[in-house]
């Protein structure tokens, strides 16, 4: 059998060592598309799934965004307030106008069903913002007996800007700090929180004791 000379055998044994750190390569690019998977499976569950279980930290961690809700939710109530005192109506008659302007023209029925106020009441509220050139009321062209309700595009409410306008401006440099996708995820926790204090709203509103 022929013998290998000192170069040739160096040779082979580079070889090899050349081999096996591919495989090692391999080895461990094949485990790092694997724990990409994972987290990207796990990232999934944790957009798309609830939480199982929670420690101490996911706890404080509700506890904490529920605090903060209920801190956001008692400031607007507060600039609410303070805003309808600039504008020069009360927080309710604000709280209508803010209704019609999301929900366009309405009829004062389905004005009063969506505040739960009473039929006399938001004729009360109608005839202030009317007054104050917030809004004008229609007879359905179709129904007279019905009464629409529209936002009127007139010096009650230029009034508004210069009060929101502050506010907006600030809301969207902040939202400028967050991608796409950040305010896809909290657009959908908006949207959720929303729904649960709609239904909580009726629930209330119905009397139920649950």
């Amino acid at each position: 059998m022929p013998q290998l000379g000192e170069g040739e055998r160096r040779q082979g044994v580079q070889g090899r060592g050349e081999q096996d750190r591919s495989e090692q390569d391999r080895s461990e690019q094949d485990r790092s598309e694997q724990d990409r998977g994972e987290q990207g499976r796990g990232e999934g569950r944790r957009r798309d799934e609830p939480a199982v279980g929670g420690g101490a930290e996911r706890q404080r961690l509700e506890t904490d965004f529920l605090l903060a809700l209920r801190r956001a939710g008692s400031i607007m109530q507060l600039l609410g307030q303070m805003s309808a005192e600039r504008i020069g109506i009360n927080v309710t008659d604000l709280n209508c106008l803010n209704i019609v302007a999301l929900t366009g023209s309405m009829t004062a029925g389905d004005l009063a069903r969506a505040t739960g106020l009473t039929t006399a009441s938001i004729t009360g509220v109608l005839d202030r913002l009317e007054e104050g050139g917030f809004v004008r009321r229609e007879r359905d062209p179709h129904d007279r007996r019905r009464v629409i309700v529209k936002l009127n595009a007139g010096p009650g409410l230029r009034e508004i800007g210069p009060t929101f306008g502050p506010l907006l401006k600030a809301w969207r440099a902040t939202a400028a700090g967050y991608s796409d996708d950040d305010l896809r995820l909290l657009l959908e926790f908006q949207q959720r929180f929303e729904e649960i204090v709609r239904e909580q709203l009726e629930r209330l509103r119905g009397g139920a004791g649950n």
